[in-house]
């Protein structure tokens, strides 16, 4: 696929515009376009980015370490691909290590990197998931997505304040109760080991 021109997408903001029921070319929305196209590069940065390398730079001094990594509240922008708009919320990511692990600030760059994208919320939790798994071969991975989808609380059934949580939970903290209980303790907010 080849991606369009700076100039075309720009174009394309001012067709939205007029479809809209305004006038490209008034004062206040002269520049809009070039905005849009500069937000939507970053918005969606994650088409450029391969959020698997940021796990690669592991650690396997670790002292004896053997217990969950949890990094809870990382925020999450992504966009619904039905309808693009915003879906805002927090993820929490932790994972039991077998050997090794990883930077606590790649945990959040993945998470980053896969919802920089137009995504469905619960295809973004597995995708982390997957990732986290493949790469760093841990005894188990958790992933727990809670967010707001503008595409309910500001349209269609207009439901604000109504969020979507999902979970992927794999290998020892799927399977192992106590495992589960403890990962799904530290993920609330505020929580205390």
């Amino acid at each position: 696929m080849t991606r369009p021109t700076q100039e075309q997408a720009e174009a394309a903001v001012r067709t939205l515009l007029e479809w809209a029921g305004d006038d490209p070319a008034r004062e206040g929305l002269l520049d809009t376009p070039k905005r849009v196209a500069k937000s939507y590069r970053e918005l969606f940065a994650g088409y450029e980015q391969d959020p698997r390398a940021y796990l690669e730079r592991t650690f396997e001094e670790v002292a004896g370490y053997d217990q969950l990594v949890v990094l809870s509240d990382i925020r999450v922008v992504s966009f619904c691909e039905h309808h693009m708009l915003p879906v805002i919320g927090v993820a929490h990511v932790g994972y039991l290590p077998t050997d090794k692990v990883v930077g606590i600030s790649k945990l959040a760059r993945v998470v980053h990197g896969f919802a920089r994208r137009l995504q469905i919320q619960e295809k973004l939790t597995a995708e982390i998931a997957q990732a986290i798994e493949d790469v760093l071969a841990p005894q188990g991975v958790g992933v727990v997505i809670e967010a707001e989808h503008s595409c309910m609380t500001l349209r269609g059934v207009n439901t604000p304040g109504s969020r979507l949580t999902t979970s992927s939970l794999r290998g020892v903290i799927r399977d192992d109760p106590r495992t589960r209980a403890e990962f799904l303790r530290l993920t609330r907010r505020g929580a205390q080991p």
